[in-house]
């Protein structure tokens, strides 16, 4: 079986804990208002391997991994190839290197709960809080997302939150309760991470004649973040 890469990072240090290899899947179903990676939409494109010919490329790279790094599959949307994903994580387990999804949740069947099998982390994006901000600026609803995160709790699987913050989309406190009900129950999330919006995809989406619906919305400030971390404390009772 081969899999539809569109790049790698060898040194990853946000994607995840420690120090990652990091493994980015072509193809994607959304089309998030705020994506940093327009060129791993289609399914046409990307670079093809074997989960074989990557682990050879990760194993040059384990002893950078020391105990908390590994390996973390992003995208695009890995789920939309989970059964290659499965395929090169088993491999990693063989190989002692801890293994890491990040992923929008948007999906579920009997390939994604393989791949969870073999998976020690996932990074679920909750991308908005209410299922009119996700048909508007993600293509799906909220639904689907919600329910992939129920059965991770009742997985037990460890879980890491993600969610950007975006001026007058997502910045609001109204926002950051509606992300503590999300989440507030859910005993398997070790971690939330707010990420401030950034435009450094801007060029991506010039070079693909693609329209940015947020070129004119301001980047978002490590203060706001931190704002806002305070407010989503308070709400968790952390």
């Amino acid at each position: 079986m081969k899999g539809k890469v569109n790049s790698i990072q060898t040194l990853g240090t946000v994607d995840g804990p420690g120090v990652r290899f990091v493994v980015f899947m072509q193809g994607c179903p959304l089309r998030c208002a705020y994506c940093h990676n327009p060129d791993t939409w289609s399914f046409d494109e990307g670079d093809e391997y074997t989960a074989k010919e990557l682990l050879d490329k990760i194993l040059r790279y384990k002893t950078y991994f020391g105990i908390t790094g590994g390996v973390t599959v992003s995208g695009g949307e890995p789920l939309m190839q989970a059964r290659f994903v499965s395929e090169l994580f088993r491999l990693c387990k063989d190989n002692g290197i801890h293994t890491c999804i990040d992923t929008s949740g948007c999906l579920w069947n009997d390939d994604v709960k393989e791949l969870l099998d073999v998976t020690d982390l996932c990074l679920l994006d909750v991308k908005m809080t209410n299922e009119s901000d996700y048909i508007n600026y993600i293509g799906c609803g909220i639904k689907p997302v919600l329910s992939f995160l129920k059965k991770l709790s009742q997985i037990n699987k460890p879980t890491w939150i993600r969610h950007v913050v975006v001026k007058g989309v997502t910045n609001t406190e109204e926002n950051i309760n509606g992300l503590a009900e999300i989440i507030r129950g859910h005993s398997n999330i070790e971690k939330v991470e707010l990420l401030p919006f950034k435009k450094l995809c801007l060029s991506k989406y010039e070079n693909l004649g693609l329209d940015f619906r947020f070129k004119d919305i301001p980047e978002t400030s490590n203060e706001e973040i931190d704002e806002l971390k305070k407010i989503l404390q308070l709400k968790l009772g952390v």
